[in-house]
């Protein structure tokens, strides 16, 4: 059984909908009537420049930041009001930008801080099927996060959030500042997330990391979705490219 047939995901429907939110921080309006949806295994990307909105999009979805108006549904439940730890039990699993691992504990320590109980009918992640996914992680299994590059504490911090056993996947900007090498690995374990069945939600302003990666695409310039289509069709289109994503 994959994420795809999990109660709550009825056939053909999206695992996680968004439906017009509006974020404020304090005064400033920050996402106007965004709304976009993500279905079971497929990979999700939010593109745009910094500041457009992205990382205030994930975090109003994971339960970090309160929407003033509209609604988010996972499994077909309104999270928008829940607090970010309920929505993590839930199986909405969110990796920030800024890592956050914990810098005296070991790499498996990491990981067990972020474990949760298995989720019906899903395989549960466990240090073997980590350290497949990232083979670095495997090698490394007793070294303290403060003693990891840039590239594999980033992939600790998705594996952390990987042993909550999510349905979905948040993950903002995961190539921000890592070697090629290290993109190269991150873009083959969204594949192999996708193959799993596990929804993921990919904020990027890595154009070319995102496009391979990604099944549907999403804009966000200055707060508002200005680009909802395929992959396919964001690569043929130069001229929202141009507008929208280049520096």
């Amino acid at each position: 059984m994959t994420a795809s047939t999990h109660a709550g995901a009825r056939a053909g429907e999206p695992m996680l909908e968004v439906n017009g939110i509006n974020t404020f921080y304090g005064q400033a309006h920050i996402l106007f009537d965004v709304s976009l949806r993500v279905h079971p295994g497929e990979v999700v990307v939010l593109l745009g420049r910094n500041g457009a909105g992205k990382s205030t999009t994930l975090k109003s979805i994971a339960g970090l930041v309160r929407p003033r108006s509209g609604t988010v549904r996972f499994m077909d439940r309104d999270i928008e009001r829940l607090e970010s730890f309920q929505v993590a039990r839930l199986g909405l699993g969110y990796v920030p930008e800024d890592r956050r691992i914990f810098t005296e504990l070991t790499v498996l320590e990491n990981l067990e801080v972020g474990r949760q109980p298995g989720r019906s009918g899903l395989a549960p992640w466990t240090f073997e099927r980590i350290g497949r996914l990232f083979p670095n992680l495997a090698e490394m299994p007793d070294r303290p996060g403060g003693r990891m590059s840039g590239g594999e504490q980033q992939m600790l911090t998705i594996a952390r959030t990987l042993m909550g056993n999510p349905l979905c996947i948040l993950l903002d900007e995961p190539s921000e500042g890592v070697a090629p090498v290290i993109v190269d690995q991150m873009a083959g374990a969204v594949k192999a997330l996708k193959a799993q069945g596990v929804a993921v939600l990919l904020s990027e302003q890595n154009l070319h990391f995102a496009l391979e990666v990604g099944d549907r695409a999403y804009i966000i310039e200055k707060g508002r979705i200005r680009f909802d289509g395929t992959v396919a069709e964001l690569k043929a289109n130069d001229e929202v490219r141009a507008q929208y994503l280049a520096v």
